[in-house]
């Protein structure tokens, strides 16, 4: 079936042409165009485009001062703060290749990824959990510096002040030194360096965003500038509403993941629109923001609009700019799309992407024709094959489940350093290379798709994806655990729980709440099982291995 012949609900045609511009460009023409347009607005406090060029070419200044060199990686581990703006795009016109790290990640996590990666500068903030963590990778690892931003730095005025008088226990004391830098140091060196930046080209490599896979062994997709540039004109493409620059997004979203990149962060810089931003998701702060701002668009994962559904603050919040609602991440329950509409009167849609795809890949239309249960249409320039779900080189005929292949300009060049991994996730067809998805799909007449299984064993908690082996690797550190399994439990509210099935050796002695508390205490807040379940036995295939699927299957008869 071809996609760029079927009915498009979007506003932008499907052979839309895009302009594939380094991301460093991008904010700089915005900037020009429109510099004291806000482009962020953080707990009372405006920061404009020209203010975040600014800051972005000291950033870029000071690291060439520094001796990164393009293709070299420059990582960040930050909530949604200021800082994380400035040197994103700092970090790309320098020429360098952004590491995006979730402040979530434990020391071992995080100094893993840095070695994979081979990042040698790190920007974090003086919160003290994220400093800690930072700290220790930088003193273990091949790490070569640490660049510390100042929360209370980046506050109004007095919210900074009594950040730094009356809760001076949320800040962290930071050992400053040789390779230790603060934030604004750098920038002030940035500014007064006269080092002449280097030219960016579109396709030049911009980002590791680090994902899984099946077996749960995190790798590093290669975006381009073009692939990402790309993709947040795509996804503007989305939009009906006129005027984006007028748009204000709710910036809720953690920015290190790929849907924030793309459908917050560079969605808005090629628009000229605003972000509203948090630095974590808190309900009532958010509901606050919403108003205060006037937000108009809203994009989250499901577990934020259930939360936003439950606080007993939405009633009496002012919802009257919001204009669309669009979750993804994670599949969106019916019944919580169809409950916060009724309580809202806005418009929540589905879409879907990957961290393959630069972020964004179809999305429901924000206005008119949409089908309950799908994903939506492609947006524009990307195509759709199915494939035949044991054998990828066999496209399955129209109206047939197949393995979802993708083909389009934000598709990313390959993982990491895993030349098998890309290798086996890419499939050639009629003279092009697509994306394996992984994710189980059909295509209608009118070009929806709806995701109906999953090849993956990912479980999808609340936006994040959790690798059942890492789970189980853990939990198999226990004495008393001889074998174990994990596997995703449908969730009203995270979308999906991991819930662990273990056999205990000969001379075990557990309960499986206290398996569940041993276990909780040394995983992810994302990765902590909803329930242990001891069993004699676990199902195996004819070789021997543990079989997860079969135990999916005999939890569902």
């Amino acid at each position: 079936m071809d996609v760029s012949r079927l009915p498009n609900h979007h506003p932008v045609p499907w052979d839309t042409n895009f302009d594939a511009m380094a991301l460093g460009d991008m904010l700089a023409r915005t900037a020009g165009r429109t510099p004291d347009a806000p482009l962020l607005q953080f707990l009372g406090r405006t920061y404009t485009y020209a203010e975040m060029l600014r800051d972005a070419q000291a950033f870029a200044r000071a690291l060439v001062a520094r001796g990164i060199a393009p293709g070299d990686r420059v990582g960040l581990f930050l909530p949604n703060v200021p800082s994380y703006v400035a040197a994103y795009y700092g970090a790309m016109m320098a020429g360098a290749v952004v590491v995006n790290f979730s402040p979530l990640y434990s020391v071992e996590e995080l100094a893993h990824q840095v070695a994979d990666s081979g990042t040698r500068l790190l920007v974090t903030v003086d919160v003290p959990a994220l400093y800690a963590t930072a700290e220790k990778v930088l003193h273990g690892s091949a790490l070569e510096t640490l660049v510390v931003s100042s929360l209370s730095q980046m506050l109004p005025k007095v919210k900074g002040l009594a950040l730094r008088l009356f809760k001076r226990s949320q800040v962290a004391r930071v050992g400053y030194g040789a390779d230790t830098l603060r934030w604004d140091a750098l920038l002030e060196e940035g500014a007064r360096a006269g080092e002449t930046l280097p030219a960016v080209d579109a396709q030049s490599l911009a980002l590791l965003q680090y994902t899984g896979g099946t077996t749960g062994t995190p790798k590093g997709a290669m975006l381009t500038h073009a692939n990402l540039s790309i993709n947040a004109q795509q996804t503007a493409g989305l939009n009906p509403f006129g005027d984006p620059a007028g748009e204000v997004f709710m910036g809720a979203l953690p920015f290190f993941h790929v849907f924030a990149n793309t459908a917050l962060l560079n969605h808005a810089v090629v628009t000229g629109a605003s972000i509203a931003m948090v630095p974590r998701f808190e309900t009532k702060q958010v509901l606050q923001t919403i108003e205060t701002y006037g937000a108009t668009g809203f994009p989250g994962v499901p577990t934020m609009f259930q939360a936003l559904l439950d606080h007993p603050d939405l009633a009496k919040t002012d919802l009257a700019t919001l204009k669309v609602c669009i979750s993804g991440g994670a599949p969106l329950p019916g019944p919580l799309r169809e409950k916060f509409e009724a309580a809202t009167g806005v418009r929540l849609v589905e879409g879907y992407g990957l961290t393959e795809s630069s972020g964004v890949v179809s999305a429901n239309p924000y206005q008119g024709m949409r089908k309950r249960g799908t994903i939506g249409q492609v947006v524009a320039r990307t195509e759709v094959l199915l494939l035949d779900k044991e054998d990828p080189t066999v496209i399955v005929p129209d109206g047939v489940p197949g393995e979802l292949a993708l083909h389009g300009p934000q598709m990313m060049q390959g993982y990491w350093n895993r030349p098998e991994a890309t290798k086996e996730v890419f499939v050639e067809h009629r003279g092009k290379r697509w994306l394996r998805t992984g994710d189980v799909a059909t295509l209608d007449e009118d070009g929806f798709l709806e995701i109906v299984d999953r090849i993956k064993d990912m479980i999808a908690v609340g936006g994040f994806k959790v690798f059942p082996s890492q789970v189980e690797d853990v939990l198999l550190n226990h004495p008393a655990v001889k074998e174990a399994l994990v596997i995703g439990r449908p969730d009203a509210y995270h979308g999906e729980i991991p819930v662990a099935y273990v056999t205990l050796n000969a001379e075990g002695a557990a309960t499986g709440e206290e398996l569940k508390t041993w276990l909780n205490a040394r995983v992810g807040k994302h990765e902590r099982a909803g329930e242990v379940v001891i069993r004699s036995e676990l199902p195996k295939t004819m070789i021997g291995k543990l079989d997860r699927k079969a135990l999916r299957a005999e939890l569902q008869d």
